[in-house]
Formats: structure tokens, sequence, C-alpha cells
């Protein structure tokens, strides 16, 4: 027979032109993908050589992750390559989305050394909505901050969002999932409520003595230079120091507020936000505040 005509190949012939195997060519062929262009007597199967490069153009959809559906769509001239393509992309970003979320809560899950109910959880909170993630913090920002008579901080609460990008990375997923665990704890909760009410002012008085501490950042920078070159809290360097930051400020009130964002956790609250926007934030001040505590309270006993 292939005496006869030279240019018809069996599917045998095919898989050898291809190297692709015999059975992977006789599901192409079945799903419509490379149909035979004739049978020979005995009923076989037989292709020329267009059917070669149809082979090669299938394979090559294959590879790119194209279902036989969409190849027999554009092989048909229903759909162009562009369109399933653009589709196909799509798709991809959306499971590379998936895949970026799933690494990221095993890598958390690895690094906590999670339990099974700790894993389910935190797989959730990953995978929430946009609304949802919204909803989480529009929640937490109602119980630490609402009520609070202060025009300036109702107005910036209104317009304060933690939002999560499409795309995020695996350490904004990771930052969320922390961040949303914490703010549904009620006790932080309760803490923040109770720094934040120290630090808003009363009506008819000005701003609370030491409501700047967590915004000012000179003021960590000042003590991190001093921590640096080794001055105790309890030395006179540092008693130099609390007179420049506060004067003649209620030194009593800045020791309560310092305590109670310190009780709060609110160091660590800020940096897990600038870590979901993807901001660079400031490195952690923790030991800073703490060192300043200190220092007022020993300049409170002497």
């Amino acid at each position: 027979m292939d005496d006869e005509q030279p240019d018809v190949l069996t599917i045998g012939r095919l898989a050898h032109r291809t190297g692709l195997p015999v059975r992977t060519l006789r599901f192409w062929s079945d799903e419509g993908a490379v149909p035979p262009v004739a049978r020979s007597a005995g009923g076989y199967r037989l292709y020329d050589a267009e059917s070669v490069a149809r082979v090669e153009l299938v394979r090559t959809l294959r590879e790119l992750g194209l279902g036989l559906d969409d190849i027999c769509r554009v092989l048909s001239g229903r759909t162009t390559v562009a369109e399933v393509a653009d589709a196909h992309v799509a798709a991809l970003d959306a499971q590379i989305r998936s895949l970026k979320v799933s690494r990221a809560v095993l890598s958390t899950v690895a690094k906590r050394g999670s339990t099974v109910e700790e894993t389910t959880l935190m797989n959730r909170l990953a995978r929430l909505s946009a609304a949802e993630r919204k909803q989480i913090i529009d929640e937490f920002k109602e119980e630490v901050f609402g009520g609070l008579n202060d025009p300036r901080l109702r107005d910036r609460i209104r317009t304060y969002s933690i939002e999560l990008p499409d795309d995020p990375t695996p350490e904004q997923v990771d930052a969320w999932i922390e961040l949303a665990e914490l703010v549904r704890d009620p006790g932080f909760r309760a803490r923040l409520r109770t720094w934040t009410e120290l630090n808003t002012p009363v009506p008819g008085q000005g701003r609370p003595p030491g409501a700047s501490i967590w915004w000012a950042r000179q003021i960590v920078q000042t003590v991190a230079e001093i921590r640096k070159g080794g001055g105790p809290p309890e030395g006179p360097t540092a008693a130099e120091v609390l007179s420049e930051l506060f004067g003649d400020a209620d030194r009593a009130a800045v020791l309560r507020s310092l305590e109670a964002g310190i009780e709060a956790g609110a160091e660590h609250y800020r940096r897990l936000v600038a870590r979901v926007r993807g901001q660079d934030s400031s490195p952690d001040a923790t030991e800073e505040l703490e060192w300043l505590a200190r220092a007022l309270r020993a300049a409170d006993q002497t």
C-alpha cells in the first residue's frame, strides 16, 4: 500500500515522523483534532503531509495548555489562536494567583508548625473575596474607632482601607493571614481601643500628651541613636532626651499612652498593614518604645 501511495501515511508512519506515540495520535484523531484524510481498503486510517503539520500545531497548542475542544475550534476556523490564547492567559493568571495563595498558606503553615484546624482557618482567610476582607476591616474599624469624638480621626478612618491586591505576593498573603487573625481577636480590639481612647482629644482640649509618639518617627530615631551608643534608660542622657522630647508635658499621661500602645501591639499592627499594602515600612521600633517607657518610669522615681 505504501509503495502504491508513497505520500500517504499510516498512523504508525505518522507516529514515526512526528515522534509521538500511536495511542496519542489515535486519541487526537478520535477527538477530531487530527482526522484521517482517507481510509485504506482494510479500514485503517491514512494521513498525508498536511497531517504532519497539523499534528505539530496540535502538539504546540497542547504544550501551551490548550484543551482539545479549543484546539478543534481553532482548526475548524470557528475561532482564532489569538482569541483562544487571550482567554487562556486570563485562566492562567487566575491559576497563578491561586497557586501563589496556596504557596503562601503552605509556607506559613510550615513556618508556624500549624495544626490542621489552624491550616484550615488560614486557607479560608487567604481565599476570602475582596468584599469579605473589607467586611472584616470595617467591623474592626467600627469597634476600635467608632464613636470617638474627633472629627480629624473620623475623616481619616472613613478613608482608611487595607486592601490585598488582585495579584498579591506570597509575602502580602502571609501578612494578610496574620493581620486578619489579629484584627478578629477581641482582646486585640479591646487593647487597641483603650490605646486609641488615650490618644483621642477630649472636646475643648488639646491633643493628649504622648499621642504623637507613634507617628513621630524622629522620636524613635532619637532613642535608637542613644541605644546604639549604649545609653541606659536610667541614665542622665535619657533624662535630657525626655526633657527635649516632652518638655513640661504630663509625663504620666505620656507613659500611659506608651504602655497602652506597647501592650496592644500597635507597632506590630502598623508593620503588618504596611506589608499587606506592599509598602516599605520603617524598622520595628518596639525596642525603642520599650526603652522610652523604661526611661519615663525611671524619671518618675527620681
